[in-house]
């Protein structure tokens, strides 16, 4: 697999970037990763990078996006953060990601049994944590389907607060950063939102949050 150069990324469409992940997601679920010297993509990239997507994660330790989409050194912006939210640092740095070096899609990323989405839904009070989970809460007032037993225990309240929590964060990086919003209806890169399975390693993309243009 070739480290990316400057003129690989720009041949690179949005779609072409979703297509990219979602092909080594298959790879990694099926254990067929490609073989890469990665410490000559370290010595390659030396003098600079050119990733061609931005990923926004949760900090589970099984979580890791160049792992589940199967990508080297040099190929994707990595942001992570318990619960997988914004606030304007990680704008900022998405902001870097596409409109200064030339990233093609972003993704925000959720997954299973997200611990983070876990303390939202029990309304955990802890330290610093208090702040974290208080940006999930609207995740969780905004699931109405589920009535009884809206808390950690409830698997399926879980999840659904998790998809909403994606979503929510899909259209907040719209609505607070004009750079990227204006990059995306220009379709410069494109916008997705998605769900990482932890059991099986699938990644699920959610189709009413896909825009490419």
């Amino acid at each position: 697999m070739k480290t990316l150069t400057k003129e690989m990324q720009a041949a690179i469409t949005p779609k072409m970037a979703l297509d990219l992940l979602e092909e080594g997601n298959k790879r990694f679920i099926s254990n067929m990763k490609v073989n890469r010297n990665l410490l000559q993509q370290a010595n390659e990239t030396s003098d600079g990078q050119h990733p061609f997507a931005v990923i926004l994660s949760c900090i589970d330790s099984r979580t890791s996006a160049e792992l589940i989409f199967d990508q080297g050194l040099g190929d994707v912006f990595s942001v992570r953060i318990a619960g997988n939210i914004i606030n304007e640092d990680i704008l900022g740095s998405m902001e870097f990601g596409c409109k200064v070096a030339g990233s093609k899609i972003i993704v925000v990323l959720g997954h299973t049994k997200c611990g983070a989405v876990k303390g939202a839904c029990d309304h955990v009070e802890m330290g610093n944590l208090t702040a974290l989970l208080s940006k999930l809460q609207p995740a969780v007032y905004d699931e109405n389907t589920v009535t009884e037993n809206r808390s950690s225990s409830n698997e399926e309240f879980v999840e659904k607060v998790s998809e909403i929590n994606v979503k929510r964060t899909v259209h907040a990086i719209m609505e607070r950063s004009p750079i990227l919003k204006g990059m995306i209806e220009r379709g410069e890169c494109g916008i997705v939102g998605g769900n990482h399975n932890i059991a099986t390693g699938e990644v699920s993309f959610y189709n009413d949050t896909l825009i490419i243009n």
